[in-house]
């Protein structure tokens, strides 16, 4: 599928949503649940996913709009959420994450964006040049990898207790 904006628009105003169904009211076994050591936990997808909000998509698209690949983006620091959802409930950091990604949304479709500024390149610190359509579809992917990632590890938690059934649940795997 070629990226489309209207499909794009559909599954980033789902996000919060979605998150929302999955997460809220949900113990903090549940919440607090890794893969391993060093993954995120759910609240700590929300929390990175509310830092990209704020720092990520949007600042880049707008840098892209107005300066093309002459300026490369700031890197984005995976972790600088942490100081920010330290002593929040899950129900806060989701009502956040809702507001923030409105907002987000209402200045995407302000900017205009068409499919004429879609092949303007900006500059990724490390991946070096990009397009306005590169961005804007690892924003979808990113959001869905992220769903991906806390479906798996909330499966993850029973991954012991569903006996001969994990054959098929590839979940599992």
């Amino acid at each position: 599928m070629q990226f489309c904006m209207e499909r794009a628009i559909e599954v980033l105003t789902d996000t919060p949503g979605v998150l929302n169904a999955l997460l809220r009211g949900k113990s903090q076994a549940w919440l607090e649940c890794r893969k391993t050591p060093e993954s995120f936990r759910p609240l700590d997808v929300i929390g990175h996913l509310i830092d990209g909000e704020l720092t990520d998509w949007i600042p880049r698209v707008r840098l892209i709009l107005r300066h093309r690949d002459t300026r490369a983006f700031e890197p984005f620091d995976r972790f600088a959420f942490q100081s920010s959802i330290a002593g929040k409930g899950v129900g806060e950091l989701l009502d956040e994450f809702a507001q923030l990604r409105g907002q987000s949304l209402c200045a995407l479709r302000e900017l205009g964006v068409g499919e004429g500024e879609l092949d303007l390149p900006g500059m990724h610190p490390e991946l070096g040049r990009v397009a306005l359509r590169n961005l804007l579809a690892a924003w979808v992917v990113h959001d869905l990898g992220h769903i991906a990632q806390i479906v798996k590890t909330m499966s993850g938690e029973y991954r012991n207790e569903v006996g001969p059934w994990r054959q098929f649940l590839s979940i599992l795997d």
